[in-house]
């Protein structure tokens, strides 16, 4: 430090996290510190509102560096390259491959080529689909939803046929049976064993990951972070075991395994997920016994949840997406795909997957992100966030192994229950607005209208589970699906009706009545009811006629708690068949309930519950 930063430094006295915390809470002005500022957190552990230098006192692995065991500080010395992948269906193997070869042209370092059916892949075929793709300078990743395929064999094949110098070869398949049981509820006794041979072929091509655990299938059924990671790392201990016990070498093992994990929109928890993982996964693998240390690498895919994904205003899926691109990115994944923004409802279109490209482009073109190696590392928040969330998942993944690993506590419905409590926990704070979805159950599009067509089962969880399952399975699904079925159902009736209005009959005290004419704007809209706000009126009777001519369904009375008492009657006694609510939840409640008032909206309301039955009400 130069001698004018020294002095520079000397003129301000350091300042105590006592004398903080006194500052803190003088000016909350007696409101409940842990209430106002101390985040509660799905994964079961609070987050304060400050950090400081003396957090991070006691906290292993801080000395460690860039490239070494445990990895939590990246798998790379230097910098922090992830490759970019776009996901290829294949229908047609020479339009795929064109496809393929005009994206990589596109700032594309990564292809996935997802198979509906992968019975039909023979090595001519393959040979057609990665015709003039360098794989010395593109990832491929070849993913098919049978786990009986041969895919990773004539793909080692292929390369070892080629040109190509098979170090040099970055790849993968995505057999995953642990995965698909989980998916679809039925598993061969051998099926974990039966990829012994194919671990073993690979190995022909260094680089060639054969094996997949799916992360991502927890995170887009409900499950927190601590749940993703811990399920994802016991599921991929279940792999060592099974594998090592059949004779493969914990090393072949390890490097066959690659992670596909989903990120999501808890920016800073997501981006310690992935510093999480690699730490822990170091440690499984480490137990193991390896003959290098760097097959403790844990490689991960992080691809956009769709969880969090919208149908109604779906632009702001980019948002999210982009803080999700950069989340992975500062992690530390190996390679990242960002879903079109309108990947979870229509076949995506040459703008959609351009927009998609681009976001990760501009993160490493123009935010240089790819440039220093851990750029989170020393931050008091994120190292203390990567402590919090390595306790909670290390807890939970020894409970699974507890119970005899992945496949026996997912078989005695632990992981199931574990995952739909916490799904449960969600679904009831979106319904509540405790956890806003923007555009869908908080400051919806009022002029957005779906038009009729859209296929149900997008409003519906997707149960995969085959004739015959023996367990409970998962079923991923969208946070907003509810909302969405319940705004869609208003935009089909109104095909046919005149769409149901919401009048805001305003009145009394000026800020009051504005802010609850917002409030309740916003609330009948997230059912695609139209909304009428108004200025304010000097008197009920003119408010009432004014609703009338508007031809209002609902008058929603905006006003004071203080005039509600007085008001509300008034206005219910004027009024005909007009639905009446009153927006807030006064003191006088129970008094206007005994008058025949009963309609009450107000922060704490389940909107989700509240609009079904006003929908009810007006016959939709």
């Amino acid at each position: 430090m130069a001698e004018k930063d020294k002095k520079l430094f000397a003129d301000f006295s350091p300042v105590s996290t006592e004398e903080w915390e006194a500052k803190i809470n003088a000016d909350l002005k007696g409101k409940n510190y842990e209430r106002a500022l101390v985040w509660k957190t799905y994964e079961g552990f609070s987050v304060r509102p400050y950090y400081r230098q003396e957090n991070l006192a006691g906290k292993e692995n801080l000395d460690s560096l860039p490239g070494e065991f445990p990895y939590v500080r990246g798998n790379n010395k230097t910098g922090n390259d992830w490759l970019i992948r776009q996901n290829i269906f294949v229908t047609d193997f020479e339009a795929a491959n064109k496809k393929g070869l005009t994206v990589l042209g596109k700032g594309v370092t990564s292809l996935g080529f997802l198979f509906s059916d992968c019975c039909s892949v023979t090595k001519e075929n393959l040979a057609v689909l990665l015709k003039d793709i360098c794989l010395e300078a593109a990832e491929v990743n070849l993913v098919c939803p049978s786990d009986d395929c041969n895919l990773a064999e004539l793909f080692v094949d292929l390369v070892s046929a080629g040109k190509w110098d098979n170090k040099n070869v970055i790849a993968s398949t995505a057999t995953d049976p642990i995965g698909t049981y989980v998916l679809k509820g039925v598993i061969a006794d051998d099926a974990v064993t039966k990829l012994k041979a194919v671990v073993e072929k690979a190995k022909m091509v260094p680089n060639f990951r054969t094996i997949a655990v799916h992360g991502k299938f927890f995170a887009n059924s409900g499950s927190s972070i601590v749940q993703e990671l811990a399920f994802a790392l016991a599921e991929g201990a279940e792999y060592l075991t099974q594998l090592t016990e059949a004779g493969v070498s914990i090393d072949d093992a390890a490097k066959a395994i690659k992670f596909n994990m989903g990120v999501g929109n808890n920016y800073f928890m997501e981006i310690a997920k992935l510093r999480t993982g690699r730490l822990l996964w170091s440690k499984i693998v480490e137990a193991y016994g390896p003959d290098s240390k760097s097959a403790a690498k844990m490689i991960v895919h992080s691809e956009t949840n769709r969880y969090n994904k919208t149908i109604y205003d779906p632009y702001v899926n980019m948002l999210r997406t982009q803080t999700e691109a950069m989340s992975a990115a500062l992690g530390g994944a190996h390679s990242v795909t960002v879903l079109p923004f309108n990947a979870v409802y229509e076949e995506t279109t040459e703008f959609s997957e351009r927009i998609a490209r681009n976001q990760q482009i501009l993160l490493q073109e123009e935010s240089h992100l790819n440039k220093i190696a851990d750029p989170s590392a020393g931050s008091y928040y994120i190292e203390t966030l990567t402590e919090s969330i390595a306790d909670q998942v290390w807890k939970l993944f020894l409970e699974v192994q507890e119970k005899g690993g992945f496949i026996a506590a997912f078989k005695e419905g632990f992981i199931q229950n574990e995952i739909k409590a916490m799904a449960a926990e969600r679904d009831k704070r979106v319904a509540q607005r405790r956890d806003n979805i923007l555009g869908t159950n908080q400051f919806p599009n009022f002029s957005e209208k779906l038009k009729p067509g859209f296929d149900g089962s997008l409003f519906e969880p997707i149960d995969l589970s085959e004739e015959g399952a023996k367990v409970e399975t998962l079923k991923p699904y969208r946070e907003s699906q509810a909302f969405e079925a319940l705004r869609y159902t208003t935009d089909m009736y109104s095909q046919d009706n005149k769409r149901p209005l919401a009048f805001m009959l305003t009145m009394g005290n000026l800020a009051f009545r504005k802010a609850r004419a917002q409030f309740s704007c916003n609330f009948f809209a997230v059912a695609g009811f139209d909304v009428i706000d108004n200025n304010g009126f000097a008197t009920v009777e003119d408010g009432v006629a004014a609703a009338r001519k508007a031809g209002a369904d609902i008058v929603v009375l905006c006003s004071s708690d203080d005039e509600y008492a007085e008001i509300a009657p008034k206005v219910a006694e004027q009024l005909d068949d007009e639905i009446l609510v009153v927006a807030g939840a006064p003191a006088c409640m129970d008094e206007l309930k005994e008058k025949g008032i009963t309609n009450f909206i107000h922060v704490k309301s389940n909107i989700l519950e509240e609009l079904k039955g006003y929908q009810n009400k007006l016959g939709i």
